[in-house]
């Protein structure tokens, strides 16, 4: 489908602290992993337990407790920034166990998660984009419109330019991306975006998931309703077309593939530039049963050692939310963890990634 040349489109820290084992290699993988020499401000005396700009709400959460002999180490795996589709807040995740946790109150919902390198953390809430530091302290909101119908508003996401500037995609009629200087508040990009239906107001809400600038500075825009994915040039001229069912996100990997996660057919596909798949992960066959997810995984993060871990919310407190899998499709790591925290943001398990390094999808801490 060939787009009109008038339109223009717009889970992780990720990785993990055993990789900073010799002391010969901190200082290297400290410039590669700025978020993590950040951590110690989550924790220091100024930050409160509930901040007055925290909303209190429930955990959506089980008091179940995780399955037994599951792959992997559990939420001691990775260092986490932890979002979900349905959670009521995230969580700062280091050793095992939640150090830091902000909420955010009732409603939906959680799509989009990074950290900073100074330590900030930007994420989407659906009716709102915003910006707190360690402290919990509001270093920026952009408010969309909540009230139905034809003027109605939604983001769902979200990714830092630096340490001044964020991109977002507004769902709505029409639908556009934008550009923001938070410390001038000026729009320095603002492009409307195509759409399936711009005269119905209940298609605003599926029209976009994610979006992302690339390193090359193009703009790789998933169009869930459209069934497209799409790369512009950074005059918003098309570059890239890729057909796909249902693409609720789509990355750009380092070695200039595209991972894109097509929720309809619940997969996970990784496509070269002329658009060849090199890669597939199907979950429901790919997955040994003992696995299986109960909610088509939304989001992927490909790790630094070339593993894939896949988000999903499950259902209602039930089933795995994250899966990590080598490139020979082993699965070495299973989440299944319900007391502990609630769904994932690819589903929407926030992988997020350090501004300023690598981003990735719903929060290790710093992947491709």
């Amino acid at each position: 489908m060939k787009l009109g040349k008038g339109f223009f489109l717009a889970l992780l820290l990720t990785l993990p602290f055993s990789v900073v084992v010799a002391q010969k290699k901190r200082a290297s993988a400290a410039k590669a992993t700025p978020c993590m020499d950040v951590l110690k401000l989550f924790t220091a005396a100024n930050v409160p337990a509930m901040a007055p700009e925290e909303e209190a709400a429930p955990l959506v959460a089980s008091a179940e407790e995780a399955p037994a002999n599951l792959p992997g180490n559990g939420l001691a795996q990775h260092p986490m920034l932890y979002i979900g589709e349905n959670n009521n807040r995230m969580s700062l995740i280091n050793g095992g166990k939640v150090m830091w946790t902000y909420s955010t109150g009732k409603g939906p919902e959680y799509d989009d998660v990074w950290m900073l390198s100074n330590g900030n953390i930007l994420f989407s809430r659906m009716k709102y984009v915003a910006m707190i530091a360690p402290d919990k302290k509001v270093v920026w909101r952009y408010d969309l419109n909540p009230v139905e119908g034809i003027t109605h508003t939604e983001v769902h996401t979200c990714q830092p330019i630096g340490l001044d500037r964020v991109m977002i995609v507004v769902n709505g009629l029409p639908p556009k991306l934008m550009i923001i200087n938070i410390k001038t508040g000026k729009v320095e990009v603002e492009h409307v975006l195509p759409a399936k239906n711009l005269q119905n107001a209940n298609s605003i809400h599926g029209q976009f998931r994610r979006a992302r600038v690339t390193a090359q500075g193009t703009y790789l825009v998933s169009f869930l309703d459209l069934n497209l994915v799409v790369e512009y040039d950074k005059d918003f001229k098309e570059k890239w077309i890729y057909n796909i069912p249902s693409p609720w996100a789509a990355i750009r990997l380092k070695n200039g593939n595209t991972l894109i996660n097509d929720e309809k057919d619940w997969l996970a596909r990784e496509v070269n530039a002329k658009s060849e798949t090199v890669w597939e992960f199907n979950f429901k066959t790919d997955l040994p049963a003992e696995y299986q997810f109960l909610s088509a995984p939304q989001t992927s993060t490909r790790l630094a050692n070339g593993n894939t871990i896949f988000t999903s919310r499950g259902q209602k407190g039930k089933g795995p939310q994250l899966i990590e899998v080598t490139p020979d499709k082993k699965v070495v790591w299973v989440l299944n963890d319900w007391k502990s925290v609630g769904d994932t943001a690819g589903a929407d398990t926030g992988w997020c990634g350090c501004a300023g390094s690598a981003g990735g999808v719903g929060a290790l801490i710093g992947s491709e």
